[in-house]
C-alpha cells in the first residue's frame, strides 16, 4: 500500500494517516480507525510528522513496543472502540531512515461489523474518512450502515 523507504514521496489522503505520537497513543487514533474502518480503509502511521509542504517524515518513537501493547489494550476495551477488525500481522514496528515508527493497517469492516465506533455512544462516536479528515456521521450514515446488515 505504501513504500516506507519513500514515506516522504506521500501525503495525508483518504487512505493515510499520519500521526506524531512521540507522547504516547494520541487520543484522535481512534477516530482514524473508526473512518478508515467504516470506509475503505486505510494504514495509521505513528511516529510520522507531518511537514508544512505536506510530505511525510519518521521521526524516532522512543518506546515503540510500549505503544504497540498499549493500542492492543486500548483496541480490546470496548468502552474504548465497539469492535476490533485487526489481525496481530496488521500492526508493526518499521525502521524506516534509521526510526522507528508503527504501522497500523485498517481494514475496511464487513457490513456485519459496521458501524464501528469509538466510546458507548454509537450517535456520536462513529466516524467516516473523507480526503485527509475523520468526520463525525449523520444519522442518516449510521442507518444505512446498520441496514446494511
Amino acid at each position: 500500500m505504501i513504500d516506507l523507504l519513500n514515506i516522504e514521496k506521500y501525503q495525508e489522503n483518504n487512505q493515510i494517516e499520519a500521526k506524531k505520537a512521540t507522547g504516547g497513543l494520541p487520543e484522535s487514533i481512534w477516530e482514524t480507525y473508526s473512518a478508515f474502518a467504516n470506509t475503505t480503509g486505510g494504514v495509521i502511521l505513528l511516529g510520522v510528522e507531518e511537514y508544512p509542504d505536506k510530505s511525510l517524515h519518521p521521526l524516532n518513537l522512543p518506546d515503540p513496543e510500549w505503544l504497540v501493547m498499549d493500542f492492543w489494550d486500548n483496541i480490546e476495551n470496548p468502552s474504548k472502540v465497539s469492535i476490533n477488525i485487526l489481525k496481530e500481522q496488521d500492526v508493526y514496528i518499521r525502521k524506516v531512515n534509521g526510526k522507528n515508527i508503527i504501522v497500523i493497517n485498517v481494514p475496511e469492516a464487513s457490513p456485519k461489523q459496521k458501524p464501528v465506533y469509538i466510546g458507548d455512544n454509537i450517535l456520536s462516536g462513529t466516524y467516516r474518512r473523507d480526503g485527509d479528515g475523520d468526520y463525525r456521521c449523520s444519522f442518516k450514515e449510521i442507518l444505512d450502515m446498520l441496514n446494511a446488515r
